[in-house]
């Protein structure tokens, strides 16, 4: 099965922090990426902040952000992808 998340913490700007359910925790940072129509509303640093879980679809609830590219699992199909800060593993709930 593939990892989902299942925490996020806003860091401040365009950082976040995203827990996944194998215990892998990533500090990513969008700065510089969220670039087009779709994506548009979340430069303004104030509304990416809202950030929520999807927890039927184990994600971020913005579009176009897939939990495997979150991950790390996979690359994005296409566009830029967020830049790795750091990354953690820590133990996975049973």
């Amino acid at each position: 099965m593939l990892a989902r998340v299942v925490a996020v913490e806003h860091l401040g700007d365009y950082r976040l922090l995203l827990t996944f359910t194998d215990g892998l925790v990533r500090e990513l940072d969008f700065a510089g990426i969220l670039d087009g129509p779709v994506l548009d509303e979340l430069n303004d640093v104030s509304f990416f902040g809202k950030v929520t879980i999807d927890l039927v679809a184990g994600t971020i609830t913005w579009p176009s952000l897939d939990p495997d590219v979150l991950h790390g699992d996979f690359e994005p199909a296409g566009g830029p992808t967020a830049r790795l800060v750091r990354e953690i593993r820590i133990d996975a709930a049973d």
